[in-house]
């Protein structure tokens, strides 16, 4: 396994560029193409990867999701706050610290 640690600095996380900064995304355009020549080849060499990985809905699934997968995201809009539209952060505005989470599926 390849071992890549990050650089440190010395600034505040929230000094050192946001998830949608333009020039965030560009740096991280540029290490995701990096990662996929090196790290990603390296281990595709040793355990290929499935061609079309689908969930169960036959959603494709990216081998990644990074922020530039998001970049029109609007928080307010696509994402909201609990117990409000458009409901992705549960319907409980306490989320589940009040009421037990039960899981449905199908």
């Amino acid at each position: 396994m390849i071992e890549h640690k990050p650089t440190e600095s010395t600034q505040p996380a929230i000094e050192q560029g946001t998830l949608f900064d333009k020039e965030e995304l560009e740096r991280l355009k540029v290490k995701r193409t990096h990662w996929e020549e090196t790290t990603v080849k390296q281990s595709l060499q040793r355990v290929p990867e499935r061609d079309n990985l689908m969930t169960t809905s036959s959603v494709p699934v990216n081998r990644i999701y990074t922020p530039q997968d998001n970049e029109s995201l609007d928080y307010s809009r696509d994402l909201g706050l609990p117990g409000e539209y458009p409901y992705t952060r549960g319907v409980q505005p306490t989320m589940y610290r009040a009421k037990p989470w039960t899981m449905r599926m199908f």
